[in-house]
């Protein structure tokens, strides 16, 4: 919960726009093809020829590696649609890869992905071909790291990983006035031993105003349900239906903040438990901005 609640002000939860009546063929023709779409000279393969990164709701990433006419050129990370989803579902699925397409072309940080193209692939799939920040994110080290050893990381990573991700919500913040909407360790990049680390997935961004606030009537913070603040849980009337899972212990956690255990970390953890502890405060209004903790942070390392 930690990095979702780094993100400063949170907006309103308002009911998101309806979606249902929109209807898109699964293969696009040149009509239908959104705006954005419009790289006709660029091969993106089907995707048993790509090497799978993860997936999502929906879509699955892939490395696509290329080397055009034997030149070597860095990997993109293609992220597409699955086809095998039905018409409705690839409606909403392709409103949301071209969302994310619109406002990933506008950025341009060292600590947020950046955009290659949007366009087809040879499969007909709708996809959005980013930077390649790496094969891992944050959530798969985390979890070989407990495999391993159980212990955390060292203390220097922790600050690495949080002033960066800092850095890159600040940029969205305060230069683009954009909430990104579902941070969590599985929404940031690593590549190599904490070389670089960059936040991805800005699909369900949200507009902020010159109040760092969310007001449009249909804007609408999706998240994802155990990485939300407890304000977001309280407003979304679908959270607490227990219809779907049968885990009392999984309920009464959302919106709380994780136990740690103090007596497996030293000294040198000190500041960490301090920035984890500000930062999953219960009141919005007693969270740090990312603009805080990046001058929080900088201020330590030097």
């Amino acid at each position: 919960m930690i990095t979702d609640l780094m993100e400063g002000p949170r907006p309103s939860i308002i009911m998101a726009e309806e979606v249902g009546n929109f209807k898109t063929p699964t293969k696009l023709s040149e009509k239908k093809k959104p705006a954005l779409c419009s790289n006709p000279c660029i091969n993106i393969p089907a995707s048993p020829f790509m090497q799978k990164l993860g997936f999502g709701t929906g879509v699955s990433v892939y490395l696509m590696k290329r080397s055009p006419r034997g030149l070597s050129h860095s990997p993109w990370a293609v992220k597409k649609i699955n086809l095998r989803c039905d018409d409705h579902y690839q409606s909403i699925y392709q409103k949301r890869l071209t969302s994310e397409a619109k406002i990933l072309k506008d950025l341009h940080h060292p600590n947020i992905v950046g955009y290659r193209a949007f366009t087809e692939a040879t499969d007909g799939s709708l996809c959005l071909a980013m930077e390649y920040g790496g094969e891992k994110s944050l959530n798969d080290l985390i979890e070989e790291q407990y495999k391993k050893s159980q212990d955390p990381f060292p203390a220097a990573i922790i600050f690495k990983v949080a002033l960066n991700m800092a850095r890159g919500l600040k940029y969205l913040h305060q230069e683009k006035k954009l909430l990104h909407g579902d941070i969590k360790s599985s929404n940031v990049v690593i590549k190599g031993d904490f070389e670089t680390i960059k936040i991805c997935d800005v699909g369900v961004s949200l507009p902020l105003d010159e109040n760092m606030t969310v007001t449009e009537p249909e804007a609408c913070y999706i998240g994802t349900e155990p990485w939300k603040p407890k304000e977001a849980l309280e407003e979304n009337d679908e959270t607490f239906d227990e219809s779907d899972f049968d885990d009392e212990a999984y309920y009464a956690a959302l919106g709380t903040r994780p136990p740690i255990n103090m007596e497996d970390l030293d000294e040198t953890y000190q500041k960490v438990i301090e920035l984890f502890s500000v930062c999953t405060n219960e009141a919005p209004k007693d969270r740090p901005s990312a603009a805080q903790i990046v001058e929080t942070l900088e201020t330590d390392v030097q």
